[in-house]
């Protein structure tokens, strides 16, 4: 079993998903290439649906599964060794139809954050989130695991220059919000009628000045004043479901 205990690195060029929601969305997506499924009996047993005849499956027990995945990540019985996922381009996703928002997240490092934000934008029917090639986490089995499914569900843009991919948004007919804390009006001002591609920062730091700058309007969440902020991936899904609610 390669990796060595704790580490979740899968081979070279391979990506590694553990949990019961993460596989079996991995699974069904006819956009993956599977290499490998480690797991119990049990969690096999708890897939929803049947593997093909020949699929290659390793049964272990849940020890040797913890070597396989991050320390301490709860693998549920199933570790799957696939390829990544393919690049897309905005453009792609523009040319698509739907109406549904764009999520840019901007210098979001934290896996778990991405994962959750993720989950949310599928929740709640975004196109995709797009992200800067240096300044957001690899795809892996913490994002796969927080999305609970969602990384195969929810379109995945990396660009090389954020401002210009948002941009090719307003190009598009969206209008760009950046949430921050300190803005004069609220979110709910700030909503146009149209189409929305929504900006959130990192948390401590928010948006970089270039970014915001390329915002059409700043809105904040109508957060009590015993807090200064919220989560970044709390904030996304507040916000995700205050577009829903037009």
């Amino acid at each position: 079993m390669q990796g060595g205990r704790g580490s979740g690195r899968a081979g070279t060029g391979q990506v590694r998903l553990w949990g019961r929601h993460a596989v079996e969305a991995a699974l069904r997506n006819p956009a993956r290439s599977h290499r490998k499924l480690w797991a119990t009996r049990e969690g096999i047993e708890s897939l929803d649906g049947e593997l093909p005849p020949d699929f290659p499956v390793e049964y272990a027990d849940v020890q040797d599964l913890a070597r396989l995945v991050a320390r301490d990540a709860p693998h549920q019985g199933l570790v799957l060794e696939c390829a990544p996922l393919e690049d897309l381009l905005l453009d792609e996703v523009l040319a698509q139809d739907g109406a549904g928002p764009l999520v840019f997240l901007d210098q979001v490092t934290d896996p778990h954050n991405v994962g959750a934000i993720l989950r949310s934008a599928a929740a709640f029917d975004a196109r995709a989130i797009v992200t800067q090639d240096r300044h957001a986490p690899p795809e892996s089995g913490v994002i796969a695991k927080s999305a609970s499914g969602a990384l195969e569900i929810v379109p995945w843009v990396r660009v090389v220059n954020l401002a210009r991919a948002l941009e090719s948004a307003a190009e598009a007919g969206y209008w760009r919000i950046g949430l921050t804390g300190e803005a004069d009006a609220s979110l709910a001002e700030a909503l146009p009628a149209g189409p929305v591609a929504l900006v959130l920062g990192a948390e401590g730091e928010g948006m970089r000045p270039n970014i915001a700058a390329h915002c059409d309007a700043l809105a904040r969440l109508p957060i009590s004043q015993r807090m200064e902020s919220l989560n970044v991936s709390n904030a996304a899904a507040i916000a995700l479901y205050a577009l829903a609610s037009r």
